[in-house]
Formats: C-alpha cells, structure tokens, sequence
C-alpha cells in the first residue's frame, strides 16, 4: 500500500515570511527588502513578492539569520486614544507606546480596536494563532462593556440582540444584558461573534442610542479582569489555548468575564 505524502507548505511572498516569521511587519518587511537589506539563501534580493518555500529558505536581515523566534502571546488594557496599528501616517500615537521600554520581539495586535474604544486587546508573532482567533469561522465570542446615553428598556434591549442591518451588511449580536443604571445613562454587555468594522457602535445607533464608552472585556474565554489601563502581561500557556478552545468548531466551555478595570496606568512587565 502507498502511503500518501503530506501536501508541501505553499510558498509565501518574502515580506510575507518576515512577518510570519514575528521579525516585523509585513510592510515594514517590504521596505527592507527594497532597501536591500535582506538576503536570500545568501543573494540580497530586492522584490518583496518574491516567492518563497518558508521551510528550506535561509533568510538574512543585514546579515543577522531571522529563524522562528519565541512564540509571544500578550494581553494588553487598551487606553483609549491609542490607535492600534504600529505607524500612524497622521501622526497619533499608538497601542506600541505601550510596549515603550519593554524588550519584546515584534508583535502584532490581534485585531483592532478603534481609537476610542478601550480594553482587551491581544498582540503575539504568532501569526496562525492571530489568524484562527479572527477567522470568523472560528465564531468566537467578544464581550464589550457599553456605557449608553440612555436608560433601556427591555424593548431596547430586543432590538440590541436582534442585530441591525447597514447597508448591504447584516450586523449579529450574541447576547446584551443590563449590568447597571443610572439617572440618565446605563452599562450593558454585549457579545458578538463577528469583528466587523464598529460593529458593537452601529448596532447600538441602530437601536436609537449613542455609545459614551466602549470596553472588551473578553476575548473567547480570556477575561481583561483587573489589568491596568495601559498595562501589558504576558498569557499564560493555559490562556494561550482558551480562545482556540472556545472556537466554534471545538469544545465550548463558556467563561463569563470579570468586570472591566478601573485602576491606574502602572506598567506590567512580562514576565521573562
């Protein structure tokens, strides 16, 4: 009997492979190729497409060999303000700021949260870990803190968890429930499955109120819990496999997390 061969890894572009590899971005990875700073199987090569087989390839930066790094996982409290993305054309400073000072191998944020957004974001090199987190086949769950201009009713609260549709898109949501009230605004919590653009802030409009403040709590299992805002710590290798776990295709096993922070900006330094 002929035992059949496992299909070779398909080539990738060599700016493609120094982001897979966590040396750094994919456009960040461009620039230095035409720059000529990157060499290939000992030749520089100037064309950043160039296809290559990540698993034979020998790959230099300036001379320095780039290998498969440590793989990073980290949990950071996003304040609001921040952009995520690591260079901002206009200027504005970004969620790396709060990476200022720490000696980390390049990460990339998992996602995004918009610039007035808050909370849970998850940053790794660890580019097929990103990858299945954000696959919206995967359905794992988000869960936001949502501060509203207004006091809900629970006809409110049906139209929340009846979704919205905007456009040519059909907006879901998994679950909103009242945490709390005041005189004149309320904290909900909502899930969604999805990662669509604003789609927590579309869906509450829809509904026929404004978003004051918008915070992730929970990422598939992994709960912000009481991390500083601006503050960084690494996942344990428990929390690493959580989200994976609670995709839709593997065993659900339901974490409901805790409360959003309210403490101060101290830093959180991995731990080595």
């Amino acid at each position: 009997m002929t035992r059949s061969r496992a299909p070779a890894p398909a080539p990738v572009s060599l700016a493609r492979a120094l982001s897979k590899l966590g040396y750094c971005s994919r456009t960040q990875a461009e620039a230095l190729v035409l720059a000529g700073r990157v060499a290939l199987d000992g030749r520089i090569v100037r064309n950043p497409t160039h296809r290559i087989a990540m698993e034979r390839a020998r790959i230099a930066v300036d001379g320095e060999p780039v290998g498969a790094g440590q793989r990073l996982y980290l949990m950071l409290n996003k304040p609001r303000g921040l952009v995520t993305t690591r260079d901002d054309p206009e200027g504005r400073e970004t969620v790396y700021a709060c990476l200022a000072g720490l000696e980390l191998p390049f990460v990339a944020p998992v996602g995004r949260l918009d610039k007035a957004s808050e909370g849970l974001l998850l940053m790794s090199n660890d580019s097929r870990w990103a990858q299945h987190i954000l696959d919206p086949a995967s359905g794992i769950e988000k869960t936001y803190h949502v501060q509203i201009d207004r006091l809900p009713d629970e006809a409110f609260l049906a139209r929340l968890r009846a979704g919205a549709v905007d456009g040519d898109e059909t907006l879901t949501t998994r679950a909103a429930t009242l945490l709390r009230a005041g005189e004149r605004n309320a904290w909900i919590e909502m899930v969604i499955d999805e990662g669509r653009n604003r789609q927590i802030r579309r869906i509450v409009e829809a509904a026929g109120a404004g978003v004051l403040r918008l915070v992730r709590v929970g990422i598939g299992g992994l709960a912000l819990g009481d991390l500083p805002k601006g503050a960084v710590r690494p996942l344990t290798p428990q929390e690493v496999a959580l989200p994976l776990a609670n995709a839709r295709c593997g065993p659900v096993q339901r974490q409901r997390p805790t409360p959003r922070a309210t403490g101060g900006a101290k830093r959180v330094h991995p731990a080595a």
